[in-house]
């Protein structure tokens, strides 16, 4: 169920602020209540892909010692996000209607 809807949920998330990756993956997890616990090869190339798009920004930071990577939305990436997420509601509204 999440190919095809990993942009709009990687977007939706970075939404409540920049995070490094493994942040991404953990507020992913738990926003979902566990049913997106999605691995690091998927979430990183996707995360990278929306970089190359423009959608989000990265810098590399120290955090603890430990060099990580941080992700942001850009103004594309929150237009973008808004865009998607109407697009994602008209089409589960049509889904519910079908299936009701």
């Amino acid at each position: 169920m999440v190919r095809g809807h990993l942009d709009l949920l990687l977007l939706a998330v970075l939404s409540g602020g920049p995070r490094h990756g493994y942040a991404v993956i953990s507020d992913l997890k738990a926003r979902s209540e566990g049913e997106f616990d999605l691995p690091e090869g998927t979430v990183y190339p996707a995360l990278h892909k929306l970089e190359q798009a423009g959608l989000v920004a990265s810098e590399w930071t120290t955090v603890d010692g430990r060099r990580r990577r941080l992700y942001a939305l850009t103004a594309a990436g929150s237009t973008a996000l808004v865009d998607q997420r109407d697009e994602w509601r008209r089409y589960a509204d049509s889904v519910t209607a079908v299936l009701a």
